[in-house]
């Protein structure tokens, strides 16, 4: 059996092939990241296996550049391990000279599948690639839409800072209506009362009405926001209104797709205390086949909320924080779920509160509910039957 270790990289990869002694075959090759790049491997492998031996492939995970060359390797019959960068990083501290490029990487992504300390990361099936890539990318589009709505309060605090004292909130349909129509103060104050009066209770289905008008205007009248560039900052808030409504858009539209790839899967996620379609949808999509995980302390570790440990001789720390080794996007949706189902499920509610009557701060207790509610995930994947409360 031959082994071929390969550093990643955006434009070209290197490769480094070495027996089952650890010895190398050739100078490492350095390839382009395309189709004619990938022939060129397939003759270095030709070239260095007279012998026609059995050529194990390993590369490590560096953001989505790998994906290409797995789909080609995988295709050409090769078993690809996918590995973590911090796993060969390990190996490195073998070795006394601390040299870092590219042939050297190749060659200790080599040796860490060799020596076999090594857990492999294996691409999903096409739903769940679907899956997971859709809920990412939607992680990503509620960031961005939270980011718009900061630069809005922030032009607002100039223009028109009482008017966030109006809303309870500013995002809301009332809100969003009447900043469509005017965003200064001086803009508001042309709106005639009635008009005002009927934007805002069409928009809040009869909530608002004259006393809300009224309050609005009489802010407006006496307004401490500033008085020059304000057509700057209307056309700035106008923009980013648009922005954010055609964000909104998106936003409902993929969460439409999300919910058609989830209603395709045979799964009792959604019955997990604080996971609707959209969190149920992100563990899947992350986790993918629970079988990979042999036992619930391996998806703890994955989602990354195991506790760091620091031991040496006599000393072992007590203060241990999370991992934070794992998948940040697991991460953060069992994280979402975990704060819901500390206060609504009757089990983890209870669990929540003996937490922070032992004196354990709120984010701790959130935590701890957070690894309860992953071994429950793992419960429900695994033997695909509904969470039950054992009350």
């Amino acid at each position: 059996m031959l082994i071929c270790g390969i550093d990643i990289g955006k434009n070209h990869h290197e490769a480094c092939l070495i027996d089952e002694t650890g010895r190398q075959l050739a100078k490492t090759l350095r390839f382009p990241n395309t189709t004619a790049g990938a022939n060129t491997l397939m003759d270095y492998f030709s070239g260095c296996n007279s012998e026609h031996d059995v050529i194990v492939v390993g590369m490590e995970a560096t953001g989505h550049y790998w994906l290409s060359l797995y789909c080609f390797l995988f295709d050409q019959g090769f078993q690809v391990n996918v590995i973590n960068p911090v796993q060969s990083d390990a190996v490195r501290n073998l070795f006394l000279r601390k040299t870092k490029n590219d042939a050297k990487d190749s060659f200790l992504i080599a040796e860490t599948i060799r020596i076999g300390r090594y857990s492999n990361t294996e691409l999903a099936d096409e739903d769940v690639l679907c899956l997971r890539q859709l809920c990412r990318h939607r992680m990503d589009l509620v960031d961005y839409i939270a980011d718009q709505k900061r630069k809005i309060i922030g032009v607002m605090d100039r223009v028109f800072p009482e008017y966030q004292t109006l809303f309870s909130n500013m995002f809301g349909s009332a809100s969003t209506e009447l900043l469509t129509r005017a965003v200064t103060p001086e803009e508001i104050l042309e709106i005639p009362t009635d008009e005002l009066c009927m934007i805002l209770s069409k928009a809040s289905h009869g909530r608002f009405g004259a006393i809300k008008a009224e309050e609005i205007r009489n802010a407006a009248k006496s307004s401490f926001g500033i008085t020059i560039g304000t057509t700057a900052f209307a056309m700035q808030l106008r923009q980013l209104l648009e922005l954010i409504g055609l964000l909104e858009r998106q936003l409902d539209e993929l969460e439409m797709e999300i919910g058609g790839y989830l209603a395709k899967m045979n799964t009792c996620i959604t019955s997990c205390p604080g996971v609707g379609n959209v969190l149920g949808a992100t563990i899947l999509g992350e986790i993918g086949d629970i079988s990979r995980f042999p036992e619930p302390k391996k998806l703890v570790a994955f989602v990354g909320i195991d506790p760091s440990v620091h031991q040496s001789g006599e000393f072992t720390g007590t203060q241990n924080k999370m991992s934070k080794r794992g998948s940040p996007h697991l991460r953060r949706a069992i994280w979402l779920a975990a704060n819901v189902a500390a206060f609504h499920d009757p089990v983890l509610s209870v669990f929540y509160q003996k937490k922070r009557a032992e004196g354990k701060h709120h984010y701790t207790a959130i935590g701890a509910v957070a690894r309860k509610l992953t071994l429950i995930i793992y419960a429900v994947l695994r033997d695909n039957k509904p969470y039950v409360p054992n009350c």
